[in-house]
């Protein structure tokens, strides 16, 4: 039970480090004009909500991880973790955005948002894979 707690609080640090940065990175330094331009802020971003969202991501991906009964190493296995979730996340994300509202440059939306998610999940699968390796999942 406390290597289980463990690999969760773990799991849960590792999404909301990778996540928290590499959103704010994409959206708010790098890309910060373009996310303006799709409609993507309405206003000032909250930061603390934005943080919590994440934090509570990856707490739930993180318990919902050593459920996934699938042969092959950790590393593989957070691999098809993050693609399923991350599929997920990408029609919940991105589809629902463009689907709630009209977005200029459409396209372009989709595909920098779907390489964030690569990005991201592919993150964190790696970081999950890693975290379980070597052993049992709980």
């Amino acid at each position: 039970m406390m290597m289980y707690v463990k690999k969760l609080i773990l799991g849960t640090a590792a999404y909301t480090v990778c996540t928290f940065s590499l959103a704010v990175g994409w959206h708010v330094l790098l890309f910060k004009e373009r996310y303006e331009s799709f409609g993507y802020f309405e206003g000032d971003p909250s930061f603390l909500v934005g943080l919590l969202s994440i934090v509570l991501q990856g707490f739930l991906l993180s318990a919902l991880f050593p459920m996934l009964k699938t042969g092959g190493s950790s590393f593989r296995r957070g691999i098809k973790f993050a693609f399923i979730t991350g599929a997920f996340f990408w029609t919940s994300h991105v589809l629902a955005f463009v689907a709630k509202q009209q977005v200029a440059g459409t396209s372009a939306f989709i595909g920098m948002e779907t390489l964030y998610l690569v990005l991201q999940f592919g993150l964190f699968g790696l970081c999950i894979g890693f975290i379980h390796r070597g052993g049992n999942s709980a």
